[in-house]
């Protein structure tokens, strides 16, 4: 088998895999005649080919696809006109604490975001894939530590999560620091990721007003300011299941 025969295969097989392909699968469709080595070289060949299409060949964190490039998705929403998903402001701070900070609990993201994280949240991003429990911190009532997945990485086109937007730094005294102590830099990085990977994600986290995860319903805050904005109240007092 020739170098143009073993493109074809390959090309033919990243085409028609419903998800990505890691290279172990790769190696599989040449029986031993190609190794790993050999296989990055005819994917580096074949990203060259496709450089000036409108489709490319990208490397994820679970392994190569080929997906439509950020300048063709306005046409291709054409396609299929649907209104995109909203998230409330506490799903997507959640979400963007878990990426920037994990492994983590409940707890922490409790602390950092200064409000009640309510099961429903949690078990939305779960059921999305875009987080799971990889194990239980040794403390009292063990509870399970959070990480996104490589279905999270997956969906925002990213191989690593080193590719993540920074962070947003602030000023702190005379200094700068990571404003750890609150979700405000948290949101905006990953809502980033998200426009940067053209993902049907509209950010009604970035809006004044929540839209409530389980019915769909405003929840209206008072004084004009969302109840994200309540820092470290007492407990009982408020929770992302009001």
């Amino acid at each position: 088998m020739n170098a143009d025969e073993a493109r074809k295969i390959l090309e033919t097989a990243l085409i028609c895999a419903a998800a990505p392909l890691p290279l172990r699968d790769m190696q599989l469709l040449f029986d031993g005649e190609r190794d790993a080595a050999d296989i990055r070289a005819l994917l580096g060949e074949l990203t060259e080919l496709w450089k000036d299409r409108g489709v490319e060949l990208v490397c994820l964190a679970s392994g190569w696809r080929f997906q439509s490039r950020a300048a063709m998705r306005p046409f291709l929403d054409r396609l299929h006109p649907e209104k995109p998903p909203r998230y409330s402001r506490a799903v997507l701070e959640t979400l963007a604490i878990v990426a920037y900070r994990q492994p983590v609990t409940r707890g922490d993201i409790e602390d950092i975001r200064g409000v009640t994280v309510a099961t429903q949240i949690v078990r939305q991003l779960e059921d999305r894939g875009w987080i799971e429990p990889i194990g239980y911190r040794d403390t009292p009532g063990r509870p399970a530590l959070y990480a996104t997945t490589r279905q999270f990485l997956d969906d925002l086109g990213l191989r690593s999560l080193e590719q993540l937007p920074a962070l947003e730094r602030v000023t702190a005294g005379a200094g700068h620091a990571l404003q750890e102590t609150s979700a405000a830099p948290f949101a905006p990085a990953l809502s980033s990721a998200f426009d940067d990977a053209g993902l049907p994600f509209e950010a009604a986290a970035m809006a004044d007003v929540a839209t409530d995860l389980e019915t769909g319903a405003p929840s209206l805050p008072a004084s004009g300011s969302s109840e994200d904005e309540q820092v470290s109240p007492p407990a009982g007092d408020r929770s992302d299941d009001d």
